[in-house]
């Protein structure tokens, strides 16, 4: 059974407007990169300029590509790497409370919207929206309109599709993409090193290129912040990442700030049921050393 190893680093998007003022997106705003943001990607941009992609994916909505297009534009080894534009990769879609004035909950799912794991029966709406008095009023009547046109079918109202389904689909179809793109039948795969739990720590220097140094493959993955928070939770709890003891879990599990960064070392192994992961490391979470101490890290 032939293996690879590879590097995944993945980077939220810079700032937007309606990060600045606190509003959800969702896939329903297709917002572009503030200033503030533009200036994000190009910091994160400098920050990798050394580390080597050989792949590259971005979710398909505007603030992630224009994301990604910086950061590569400013990489010496991404010539002629194409960028991958995946809609897996959207972030979860708030349907119509994506405007919603300061509504700001990361784990708040609205009616008919993407829960973060799984189909869930949603006991705790009341309570969240004891926190948002502000929307509670047009939430209600949302609610009551979208409950008359399904007919009190309760069921039907709140099972929603999850966002981990996405993130399998993609997860799929990048160790499709990095197997076709590096991999050569009856030849051994690249692993490059071999980075075990307990030597984690050891690799947590504070570089760039931490982890990655001796990988031959690379993929480097912009997306969005409540999309990466659960699919750092889905490698953690489903493939079963090992996180370096330095790490606290509420860090881990926490909101990655814009343009903050992940990365994780993952080795594939294809047999005749096909392509699955058989060891994931995490190296680091939510890395902002790029970014300045008086920037707005949000």
């Amino acid at each position: 059974m032939a293996m690879l190893t590879f590097g995944l680093t993945m980077v939220r998007h810079g700032e937007t407007q309606y990060n600045k003022d606190k509003l959800l997106q969702g896939q329903g705003i297709d917002s572009p990169l503030s200033e503030i943001g533009k200036q994000q990607a190009e910091a994160a941009g400098n920050y990798l300029r050394e580390v080597k992609f050989t792949n590259v994916f971005s979710s398909n909505m505007r603030r992630a590509r224009q994301t990604a297009d910086i950061i590569v534009k400013n990489n010496v080894h991404c010539s002629g790497v194409e960028i991958v534009s995946d809609p897996q990769l959207k972030e979860r879609n708030m349907k119509d409370m994506a405007k919603a004035a300061g509504q700001s909950c990361p784990d708040f799912t609205p009616p008919q919207g993407e829960t973060p794991e799984q189909p869930v029966w949603d006991q705790t709406l009341g309570d969240a929206l004891d926190h948002m008095p502000h929307i509670r009023n047009s939430w209600m009547e949302l609610v009551q309109d979208e409950a008359s046109s399904l007919k009190g079918n309760k069921s039907s109202f709140y099972l929603i599709k999850p966002v981990k389904v996405r993130i399998r689909g993609f997860l799929k179809s990048m160790f499709e993409r990095i197997v076709a793109d590096h991999c050569v039948a009856g030849q051994s795969y690249p692993t490059g090193g071999n980075h075990p739990a307990q030597d984690v720590e050891e690799l947590l220097a504070g570089y760039p290129a931490d982890g990655v140094w001796d990988l031959p493959v690379h993929a480097l993955v912009v997306g969005h912040g409540a999309y990466m928070r659960v699919a750092v939770r889905y490698l953690v709890e489903e493939l079963h990442c090992t996180v370096p003891s330095c790490l606290k879990m509420s860090h881990v599990f926490s909101a990655c700030p814009n343009t903050g960064m992940c990365r994780f070392i993952l080795t594939l192994r294809q047999n005749d049921t096909g392509i699955e992961p058989t060891d994931v490391s995490c190296i680091f979470i939510n890395r902002r050393d790029h970014l300045q101490d008086g920037e707005d890290k949000q």
